[in-house]
């Protein structure tokens, strides 16, 4: 799926397709909330063998019937070749090795302290996050991110201007506060770039 598709999706530029697809999603994660993966995923094997096997049937009943040879309902699907190409998968790991790479790689810079203002804010976020994971589990968390996903798109692209707006007043505040804390704590001074 690419990127142009995707934004399509959260703009909601095509409703049936992103509200199915939303809607899916939002009801296998609350589904998930009340029953575990193992059940959710039997589940959904389930219902999706149900309807394939019963169109099936019909499908054959269909043809007894009108002695007709159509072949089999899902001969279209069956002679598709649904398996990966090795390119696809060493571009994906070597992405996904990139991205972890890099991970590690902050992490340390972060954990053994490079630059403390980064750790230290670094810190922060791990204080915050404590109190997020003791009000929220990780399953809510992807529930509101979902919703958010596909509605704050929708709601920035109506109200752009006021959004800017007051995103640029907090930003504005925030690089003066830690403008002025940097200049009151001794050892917080960035050492700029020669």
């Amino acid at each position: 799926m690419d990127a142009k598709r995707v934004v399509e999706l959260l703009y909601w530029r095509d409703v049936k397709t992103s509200g199915v697809v939303f809607g899916a999603s939002l009801s296998l994660l609350l589904s998930l909330t009340l029953c575990s993966i193992v059940s959710v995923s039997s589940y959904i094997g389930l219902a999706l063998l149900s309807v394939t096997i019963c169109f099936r049937i019909y499908k054959g009943i269909l043809q007894a019937i009108q002695k007709s040879d159509e072949g089999h309902p899902f001969k279209l699907y069956l002679d598709q070749d649904v398996a990966l190409s090795e390119e696809t998968v060493h571009k994906y790991s070597d992405c996904v090795l990139t991205r972890f790479n890099t991970t590690v790689t902050e992490l340390r810079r972060l954990f053994l302290v490079e630059d403390l203002v980064d750790s230290l804010k670094f810190a922060v976020l791990m204080w915050i996050l404590t109190y997020v994971g003791a009000l929220f589990n990780g399953l809510t968390l992807f529930i509101l991110g979902l919703v958010g996903m596909f509605s704050c798109p929708i709601v920035y692209e109506k109200y752009k201007v006021q959004i800017d707006h007051y995103v640029g007043m907090a930003n504005k505040q925030v690089k003066d506060i830690i403008a002025t804390v940097q200049a009151k704590v001794p050892g917080l001074k960035r050492v700029k770039a020669e």
